[in-house]
């Protein structure tokens, strides 16, 4: 079942590579967002479910094959969609979402899957957002801010996540907002708002 065609409220989904400040995006946005009267519902995914908490383990426990990792990663879209997303945005409700199935098309394709089977999967029972904010920052600097974290996981090896940028900037649906994420969080925060406003998905 597909949740696309009912809804009143608004779906942002904010991607980009591992180290693109995408937490800290969403909070200032949802800022923005509830400060002119809005509601705001922010989440995550992989989500903190039985199915996202699996797939979480498995960056630093090792990661599971690629078929395992599809299977898990739709069952727990399905689930956050059902249970989160789909009444958030009936309600009316502004939805941030910290990735989405976009994330799937960069990080699974990157293992041998195709990105436009990722994407039919999804696309017949999640939401299409109405605005996703990608955060492109160069590589060096994701890996700096990744080192900074301490040590890194499966998905951030210097050479999946050049994989992973490509896979970003080769989709280019309208509703893909390329913003700079090389920046202070208040100068990169002016031109999310920037963006969702020329595209006119906020006021």
């Amino acid at each position: 079942m597909s949740f696309n065609g009912c809804r009143k409220g608004k779906l942002i989904v904010f991607e980009g590579i591992d180290g693109t400040g995408k937490s800290t995006q969403i909070r200032l946005l949802s800022d923005y967002l509830t400060a002119s009267g809005q509601t705001v519902v922010q989440s995550f995914e992989p989500t903190r479910g039985k199915w996202g908490k699996q797939l979480r383990d498995s960056a630093t426990t090792g990661r599971l094959s690629l078929e395992e990792e599809v299977e898990l990663f739709l069952k727990d879209r399905r689930e956050h969609v059902e249970q989160l997303i789909a009444p958030a945005l009936k309600r009316g409700d502004f939805v941030l979402l910290d990735r989405y199935y976009l994330s799937m098309m960069a990080y699974q394709s990157a293992r041998g899957i195709s990105a436009d089977e990722i994407r039919i999967a999804n696309e017949e029972f999640a939401p299409i957002p109405d605005a996703v904010i990608w955060l492109d920052i160069p590589i060096q600097t994701a890996l700096n801010r990744i080192g900074s974290r301490g040590a890194q996981d499966h998905f951030e090896s210097e050479e999946h996540l050049t994989h992973c940028r490509q896979i970003f900037s080769s989709i280019h649906d309208p509703w893909m907002l390329r913003v700079d994420g090389d920046g202070s969080p208040d100068l990169v925060s002016q031109r999310v708002i920037e963006a969702l406003k020329s595209f006119n998905v906020i006021s």
